[in-house]
């Protein structure tokens, strides 16, 4: 049995081609489905007293990010099924993306090099709660 239907959390960085290309080693075989999953930020962590600037702000995060997962989708060779841009923690948009489409399997990256982050990783919550599988891909 295969994965029919993949979850990939991505940050903006270029080593996010590494877990797309993982992703569609993984399902290709069975022509299964490929979701990318991003996080925004909330910008009023960065700066509390911008006021009415935070909603260009945010937009103009969210339309970045829009773009580098459309730009990983033209460069996966192999169909995207769909692109979530999501705000807030990683956990709790794991958790919502798979309330919404019940995947098979979930992809994350781990960027760090320290053995308490390995051992702690931000998708742990998600880990917890989850029927899917999950592969933490070392980048």
């Amino acid at each position: 049995m295969g994965y029919q239907k993949v979850l990939v959390a991505v940050a903006v960085a270029a080593d996010s081609q590494l877990l797309v290309q993982k992703a569609v080693s993984i399902v290709r075989p069975y022509n299964g489905q490929i979701t990318l999953l991003s996080m925004v930020a909330n910008p009023e962590l960065y700066n509390s007293f911008a006021g009415p600037m935070l909603g260009d702000l945010r937009n103009l995060m969210e339309e970045e990010t829009r773009l580098f997962l459309e730009q990983l989708r033209q460069q996966a060779g192999y169909p995207i099924a769909d692109l979530l841009v999501v705000q807030g923690e990683l956990g709790d948009g794991l958790i919502y993306a798979n309330q919404q489409y019940s995947f098979d399997l979930v992809i994350c990256g781990n960027h760090s090099d320290h053995l308490m982050n390995k051992l702690s990783c931000s998708a742990a919550r998600f880990i917890d709660t989850s029927q899917a599988d999950v592969l933490i891909v070392p980048l």
